[in-house]
């Protein structure tokens, strides 16, 4: 749970794009899922639909359905990305760590070592 709440909380828009084009593609996976979510909790509950669970006092009253439906839609998902996505890319990443070659050094810095040379000769 540690790796997953670094997660939700890492600034990365490369994670951020993953998690925008896998929630896109799994949309209607995820709201299927939801709706046996939700089916379950009102069966549990005792409420036929708890797309009907409405509080507060007459004439004030206000419905839970979208927020409840929003939150679980989103935990999800977010699962979803982070163990079908993240993991697996982090361990493959670690398995397949590679050294990033050395880089080239610039014109600049072969003149100036170049220079140097010649200064102590």
């Amino acid at each position: 749970m540690k790796g997953f709440k670094e997660f939700l909380l890492r600034g990365n828009l490369i994670e951020l794009a993953v998690a925008f084009i896998i929630g896109t593609a799994f949309a209607a996976v995820v709201t299927a899922f939801t709706a046996l979510v939700i089916s379950i909790i009102a069966a549990i509950v005792g409420t036929p639909e708890i797309g009907k669970l409405i509080v507060g006092p007459e004439g004030h009253q206000a419905d839970l359905a979208p927020f409840i439906n929003s939150v679980i839609a989103f935990v999800i998902m977010a699962a979803v990305v982070y163990f079908g996505i993240v993991v697996p890319y982090d361990k493959f990443k670690a398995r397949k760590k590679v050294e990033e070659p050395e880089a080239a050094a610039t014109t600049e810095d072969l003149l100036t070592e170049i220079r140097d040379l010649l200064k102590t000769r």
